[in-house]
């Protein structure tokens, strides 16, 4: 009996063991199950987050921001997730966030028929970054308030609340119209997120470098809002922006001959006239302007035909200018003697179709004296005594037919007549003296720097240097050399020539006492269809320097004006302007006891110039015996 008891008693213990172990382990398949079952439960709090890079900015010199760029935001919502009882309050509480009134929100939530709409919608788009922050806070508010609600009941920890997501990237002009069309623009590319692709200028020219590297990531298990939890479980991929453009341009400067050309626009009726300020030793441009410019952010229909950089594609035949390079070229070949003067006469006939004319008869002038009062007949003259391959390869040298390395979006390098031709007079004349050729504004720049740095023509540059959000720096890429265009010699020569130009030649409009001042003047026949017609190009190239190292090449060009359209009308008086511009904001730093002596000395000029006009008349009345009555 009591053997009996013991046994019921093991079994009984047994069986409970059993019961237990089957107990646990049927758990443990539940467990399991549910698992398997819910992995996508799992899968589901790990997420993902980008946060997108944006295009690098463009930085003037004197570090104002002419270009930026900002993500833009949208708002959305599953309509599905919104407890319909309390709806009216997230309409409320949005319009109050977003500024949006109630009625412009609750129209988003049904189609054009009235029918409520089902699923995801947007709210509202082209949110910037505090909007869309305030937002995104205004979304835990409204978790806390209990207004959203799981789309699976089953599933109560999945709730979609108000999403904030990045839309599209803008770009951003704060200065207007300010160095257009130098900076460029954009255009707004790609699908579910918009990005800005540079379409001409800097824009264009620099996007390798200003285009985001890459976008950040955060990825890890979320709160109930999605939102990453930043802990040890989590992964951060930093963004990395696009570079930043720091320009050798001062907006302040900039602005001051943007003001300049606008004038000179009105006064002369031109379709455009173009400067620039260039250091003579480095390249770096201190200015580079147009009178058409336009808005990058509202670009319109009118604004078409000027958002090309016409400063490296626009090509011209550019007239007188064109006479120092082939004195510089001669005189590299041994073939000028400088004190003997050469023989003009006002015309001169090449053969029975091609007769070379000047302005003024004179009858004869040095080298020097065809450069300031701008001979024709004498520079032909000159080029006649080159080979058309010494002509050729002299050009070239200072930069015409290539491109003079601008860091713009597109050059057109024009095109100088091959040297076979130049060994024919009338096709080395014309080309000495400015036609027959086809230059860009860039081009000349380039070639003018030369005679005020000891014979290297410098390649402009627009961009200073490239940085990064760690301020690191790097170096713009370079892709066209400085030239050794002519010896220091031959550049000092010509150099002489052009303050006699401007001392007194043809250029005395450019004066500017106290400064060291010289220059070229070119008046151009434009031709359209295979002939001149009467409408010009005038230009001004040359140079303004300082005793304390200041040496800064400059260039006035104006094209087709229609009131006045000599260069010492138009052109000159502009590059005066300029200098005038660069004192007053201490680019230039005037001698002024220099300065008083400057004056002095053109005021002894005026008065010869004026008693030789009274003998003159006096010599003429007394051949012709009339009496002088006129008060001089």
């Amino acid at each position: 009996m009591q053997e009996n008891k013991m046994i019921r008693y093991r079994s009984a213990i047994l069986l409970a063991m059993f019961l237990g172990i089957f107990l646990l382990f049927f758990i443990f398949l539940i467990n399991l199950a549910n698992k398997v079952m819910h992995a996508d439960t799992l899968n589901s709090k790990i997420v993902s987050v980008e946060n997108k890079a944006v295009r690098g900015k463009i930085i003037s010199a004197d570090n104002f921001v002419l270009a930026y760029s900002n993500k833009l935001f949208k708002a959305e919502i599953n309509t599905r997730s919104i407890d319909p009882t309390k709806k009216n309050l997230f309409i409320k509480l949005f319009s109050i966030y977003s500024g949006m009134s109630e009625e412009e929100v609750a129209s988003k939530f049904v189609d054009k028929s009235g029918k409520a709409k089902s699923g995801y919608i947007v709210i509202a788009n082209n949110l910037d970054y505090r909007l869309a922050s305030d937002l995104k806070s205004l979304s835990h508010k409204m978790m806390r308030l209990k207004i959203f609600r799981p789309l699976n009941p089953k599933k109560p920890h999945m709730i979609h609340a108000l999403d904030i997501v990045p839309f599209s990237e803008n770009r951003y002009f704060p200065h207007k119209n300010t160095l257009t069309p130098v900076l460029g623009y954009v255009r707004q590319t790609g699908e579910k997120y918009k990005k800005s692709t540079g379409i001409k200028g800097l824009e264009k020219a620099y996007s390798a470098y200003l285009l985001p590297e890459r976008d950040g990531k955060i990825q890890g298990k979320s709160d109930a809002l999605r939102t990453p939890l930043l802990n040890g479980e989590s992964k951060e991929t930093k963004r990395v922006d696009g570079l930043d453009l720091h320009l050798n341009i001062p907006i302040a400067f900039q602005k001051e001959v943007e003001t300049i050309l606008d004038e000179m626009k009105n006064q002369t009726a031109a379709e455009e006239v173009m400067a620039a300020v260039m250091d003579s030793q480095t390249g770096q441009l201190l200015a580079l302007a147009t009178s058409e410019r336009f808005n990058p952010s509202y670009i319109h229909q009118k604004d078409v035909n000027i958002l090309n950089p016409n400063f490296a594609e626009y090509l011209y035949e550019p007239g007188s200018v064109m006479k120092p390079f082939t004195m510089a070229v001669a005189i590299e070949h041994n073939k000028v003697n400088l004190r003997k003067p050469i023989p003009l006469g006002g015309k001169f006939v090449v053969n029975k179709h091609y007769t070379i004319s000047d302005d003024d008869n004179f009858k004869a002038l040095t080298p020097k004296g065809i450069v300031m009062y701008s001979s024709n007949i004498g520079i032909s003259k000159i080029a006649w005594r080159l080979s058309g391959e010494e002509l050729y390869n002299g050009w070239r040298k200072f930069g015409f037919a290539r491109l003079s390395g601008i860091d713009l979006s597109k050059e057109l390098a024009g095109r100088i007549k091959p040297a076979y031709l130049l060994n024919y007079k009338v096709h080395a004349a014309n080309t000495a003296y400015g036609y027959g050729l086809l230059v860009n504004f860039m081009q000349l720049m380039k070639g003018y720097s030369a005679f005020n740095n000891d014979g290297i023509a410098v390649t402009p540059k627009i961009v200073h240097t490239m940085s990064d959000k760690n301020s690191k720096h790097y170096a713009p890429p370079v892709t066209v050399a400085s030239l050794q265009a002519c010896s220091a010699k031959t550049a000092d020569i010509v150099k002489d020539m052009l303050l006699g130009t401007v001392n007194r030649g043809t250029g005395t409009a450019a004066q500017y006492d106290g400064l060291e001042v010289g220059g070229k003047t070119g008046t151009a026949h434009i031709s359209e269809h295979g002939r001149y017609v009467e409408k010009y190009h005038s230009s001004f190239f040359g140079f303004a320097n300082d005793e304390y190292g200041h040496k800064y090449s400059i260039g006035v060009f104006v094209i087709k004006p229609k009131k006045v359209y000599f260069a010492s009308q138009t052109a000159a008086p502009t590059f005066q302007k300029i200098i005038g511009k660069m004192v007053e904001q201490k680019y230039l730093i005037v001698n002024h006891a220099q300065a008083k002596i400057d004056l002095l000395k053109r005021e002894a000029m005026r008065k010869r110039k004026h008693d030789a006009y009274v003998r003159k008349i006096k010599a003429y009345n007394k051949a012709h015996d009339i009496e002088t009555t006129t008060k001089f």
